[in-house]
C-alpha cells in the first residue's frame, strides 16, 4: 500500500512539473503536494506527532470557490495506555469545497469543508488491547467514511507556483484506527502544514484593464482590482499611479474642491494642487464659486489677484472695474486709496474718476477746498471752484458768501457798489445794497443797537458790536471825517435831554478814540428831542427817536 501510494504521489509531482516547464498553466486547474504533521486523536491520552503526506488537483470556478480532489498518506501512531507504541497506515481520499472570502489573489486565505473515505491497515497492536476485559472486537484494516475541514493559505511566489500552509480536523466513520475500542468514539486526527502548488496564478492578472496588476491594486494601492476606476473620478487607477501621480483611491487628490478627472481632462488645473495658479483660492472655489480662472492669478487682468478680490476688497475679480467709475480697482486701491466698490468714495456727488481727471479734487474728501461745501455741489450747483475756499478771491470763503450772507461766491463785490463783499461784512454795510457801499456827505446813517443805562450816557456792554462796526467803517476810510450826534425822545425837559443827548454823542466820540480813531476826525452834537425821526406817539416811536447817528462832514 505504501508503495502503491508513494507511486502515485510521484506521478502528481511530476505531471505538475511537467506543466509548470509549459510556464502556461490555467488559472483554473492546479496540483500540488503537501507534507503534514499529523497528531492522533484517540482513547490513548498520550500525544505523539507523525507525519503524512498528500496529492491534490484544484479546479476553480471563480476566485472565490473552488474544489480540490486529493489522496495522501497519513502515519497514525503514538502510545497507549501502558506507553507501547501502536502503529496505524492510513490513506485518506477526499473530496473537498475551497472558499476564498478575499479572492484568488497572490496572498488568499481560504476555507475548507469535504469529505471522502480513507483505507486503514493496523501495522502495531496496541499492548494495553491484550488487558482490555472485556476485550471488544476491533478490525485491523478496512474502509471507512471521513470528512474533513479546516483552513489554509496560499501565496503565489511566481505566475505558475504557490506555497503555504494547512490546518485541518479529520474525523473517520470508525473507532478502528488504533485498534482499541473503549466506549463508541471515533478515532480522528488534526494536521498542520506546508505545501506547494503548480498552475496559473492571478500574480500577473490585470481583472478590470485599468493597466494595474490585481495584485498591486490589492496590497500597495489598495484598490478595487475588478473597478477600473476605484474612486470613480473619471481616470482609471492605472492613469492615476502611473500617469498622473493622484491617489486612485479619492476622487479629489487634493482636496479643492474638483475631482481629479475634471482637473485634467475639463479645466487642465493640476490635480496635485489645491491651488492651481497660486492666488490663495482653492480652485473649486475659483469654478464653482467666484466663476474665476483656476489658471490665472488675476483673472480680471486688473493687477489685484483673484484672492485679494474675493476676500480682502471684495471686488468683483472678473471685473477690472468693480464700481464702474472708470478707473481699475488695482489703480484704486493701490494708487488712490479710493473705495473701488463706490464710484464716489467721498459721497460728494462726482464720481472718482471725474475728481481724478477733470476737477482735479480729492477723491477722498468731500470738500477738498474746505470751504464746508462739497466738492459735487460747488461743481453742479454753485458753480464754484471745489479747489478754492474763495472762489471770487473777495476774502469770505464760498460757504459764507452763501449761507451767511447769501453773496454771490463768483463776484467779489455782489451788488457792484465798488466795495467787495468782505470789506462790507467787516465794516457792517451790507454786501447787498451798493447803496451804502461809500458814506454819502451830510447823510446820516443810525447807527442801531447802541443803548445806555437809564438817564444816563453810560454805554451799555450791549453796544459793543454796533460800535465795532462802525469802527471798522472809520478804520476803512481814513479821509472821510463824521459828526456824531445825539437824540431824545420827548420825554423829560428839553434842556435835559440836549444835555444828555450831547454826553451821550461825546460818549461814542470817546470810544471811537480810545479804540484809536484820531480826535481830529470826529465831532459830537447832541439833539435832543429836536430832530425826531417819527411822532412821539408811542413807546415804540419813542425808541427808535432815541439814536445815535453818524453824518459824513467831510
Amino acid at each position: 500500500m505504501r508503495k502503491a501510494l508513494l507511486v502515485m504521489l510521484a506521478l502528481v509531482i511530476y505531471s505538475a512539473g511537467s506543466i509548470t516547464i509549459a510556464q502556461s498553466l490555467s488559472t483554473k486547474v492546479h496540483f500540488g503536494v503537501e507534507g503534514n504533521a499529523i497528531i492522533p486523536m484517540n482513547e490513548f491520552t498520550e500525544t505523539s506527532i507523525n507525519g503524512g503526506f498528500r496529492g491534490f488537483f484544484r479546479y476553480g470556478f471563480n476566485d472565490t470557490w473552488r474544489l480540490e480532489f486529493g489522496a495522501g498518506y497519513v502515519k497514525y501512531a503514538g502510545k497507549d495506555f501502558r506507553l507501547t507504541e501502536y502503529e496505524t497506515d492510513v490513506v485518506p481520499i477526499d473530496l473537498r469545497l475551497l472558499w476564498y472570502p478575499f479572492g484568488f489573489e497572490q496572498f488568499s486565505p481560504y476555507l475548507y469543508v469535504g469529505g471522502g473515505a480513507l483505507h486503514y491497515n493496523v501495522i502495531k497492536d496496541p499492548d494495553s488491547r491484550k488487558f482490555q476485559n472485556p476485550v471488544k472486537s476491533v478490525e485491523g484494516t478496512g474502509w471507512t467514511g471521513l470528512g474533513v475541514g479546516g483552513f489554509g493559505v496560499d501565496y503565489a511566489v511566481s505566475e505558475n507556483i504557490q506555497v503555504g500552509l494547512t490546518g485541518g480536523f479529520n474525523y473517520s466513520f470508525t473507532d478502528n484506527l488504533n485498534h482499541y475500542r473503549d466506549g463508541d468514539p471515533k478515532d480522528t486526527y488534526v494536521n498542520g502544514g506546508l505545501h506547494i502548488i503548480f498552475g496559473g496564478t492571478n500574480i500577473n492578472k490585470d481583472s478590470d484593464g485599468d493597466g494595474l496588476l490585481d495584485k498591486d491594486e490589492i496590497y500597495v494601492y489598495k484598490t478595487d482590482p475588478n473597478k477600473a476606476d476605484t474612486d470613480g473620478d473619471g481616470l482609471s487607477d492605472g492613469d492615476e499611479v502611473l500617469k498622473h501621480k493622484t491617489n486612485p483611491l479619492v476622487a479629489d487628490t487634493d482636496g479643492d474642491g474638483l475631482n481629479d478627472g475634471e482637473e485634467l481632462l475639463k479645466f487642465t488645473t493640476n490635480p496635485l494642487k489645491a491651488d492651481t495658479d497660486g492666488d490663495g483660492l482653492k480652485d473649486g472655489e475659483e469654478v464653482l464659486k467666484h466663476k474665476t480662472d483656476p489658471l490665472k492669478a488675476d483673472t480680471d487682468g486688473d493687477k489685484l489677484n483673484d484672492f485679494d478680490e474675493v476676500t480682502k476688497y471684495n471686488t468683483n475679480p472678473l471685473k477690472v472695474d468693480t464700481d464702474g467709475d472708470t478707473l481699475s480697482d488695482y489703480d484704486e486701491v493701490m494708487t488712490h486709496k479710493t473705495n473701488p466698490l463706490k464710484a464716489d468714495t467721498d459721497g460728494d456727488g462726482i464720481n472718482d474718476a471725474d475728481e481724478l481727471k477733470q476737477y482735479k479734487t480729492d477723491p477722498l474728501k468731500a470738500d477738498t477746498d474746505g470751504d464746508k461745501l462739497e466738492d459735487g455741489k460747488e461743481v453742479s450747483q454753485f458753480k464754484t471752484d471745489p479747489l478754492k475756499m474763495d472762489t471770487d478771491g473777495d476774502g469770505l470763503n464760498d460757504f459764507e458768501e452763501l449761507m451767511n450772507y447769501k453773496t454771490n461766491p463768483l463776484l467779489a463785490d455782489t451788488d457792484a457798489g465798488s466795495v467787495n463783499d468782505k470789506v462790507e461784512v467787516d465794516r457792517g454795510t451790507d454786501p447787498l445794497d451798493a447803496g451804502d457801499d461809500v458814506i454819502k456827505m451830510n447823510v446820516p446813517m443810525v447807527l442801531d443797537g447802541i443803548v445806555f443805562e437809564t438817564g444816563s450816557a453810560k454805554i451799555s456792554p450791549a453796544s459793543e458790536a454796533t460800535l465795532n462796526k462802525a469802527f471798522k467803517t472809520l478804520t476803512a476810510y481814513t479821509e472821510i471825517s463824521v459828526e456824531i450826534q445825539g437824540h431824545t425822545d420827548n420825554v423829560g425837559s428839553r434842556a435835559f435831554n440836549m444835555k444828555l443827548s450831547q454826553e451821550r454823542a461825546e460818549s461814542v466820540m470817546n470810544w471811537m478814540i480810545e479804540k484809536g480813531i484820531s480826535r481830529s476826525r470826529m465831532t459830537a452834537k447832541g439833539f435832543g428831542p429836536d430832530k425826531p425821526m417819527v411822532p412821539n406817539d408811542s413807546d415804540a416811536n419813542k425808541q427808535k427817536n432815541r439814536r445815535i447817528e453818524f453824518v459824513r462832514t467831510k
